[in-house]
This record gives C-alpha cells, sequence and structure tokens, in this order.
C-alpha cells in the first residue's frame, strides 16, 4: 500500500513551518513543534517526510480504510 503523499512544506524566515497538501494549507507549526518537525524531517528520505507531515497534520490513518474500501461508492 503506498504511503501518503502530496504534501510540501515551507520553512519560514520567523522560524514557523507551513505545510501543505495538494497545494493547500494544511497546518502551520510554530515555537517547538516546528523546530521538532525540522529535527526529523532532515534525518529521513521523501517517504519518511511524507509520512511525517501526514501525522502532523492530522491526515493519516484513521482506521477506516478497510470498511471504506467494501463500500459500494468505491467499488470499481
Amino acid at each position: 500500500m503506498p504511503g501518503p503523499a502530496g504534501f510540501s512544506y515551507v520553512v519560514r524566515a520567523s522560524g514557523e513551518v507551513v505545510i501543505h497538501h495538494r497545494g493547500v494549507l494544511a497546518t502551520t507549526l510554530r515555537g517547538d513543534a516546528a523546530a521538532e518537525f525540522v529535527a526529523e524531517i532532515e534525518g529521513g528520505d521523501e517517504a519518511d517526510a511524507q509520512e511525517l507531515m501526514a501525522r502532523v497534520t492530522g491526515n493519516y490513518r484513521r482506521g477506516n480504510e478497510r470498511t471504506a474500501k467494501h463500500h459500494p461508492r468505491n467499488r470499481e
């Protein structure tokens, strides 16, 4: 199963981190949260970065994926 994708981030001069998902603002991190995010993101690869941004924004697995997969509107 592919991981989350479509996230990007910008570190502002003020230290804020702005995270976008598919071009739409997802969240802004400030202070300690921003510093922790930058420290974690520097140590990993792109896949790790995408997962981290998904977790930070709350756009992460919610546990209903299996159920939703079988819903009639989601069948192909």
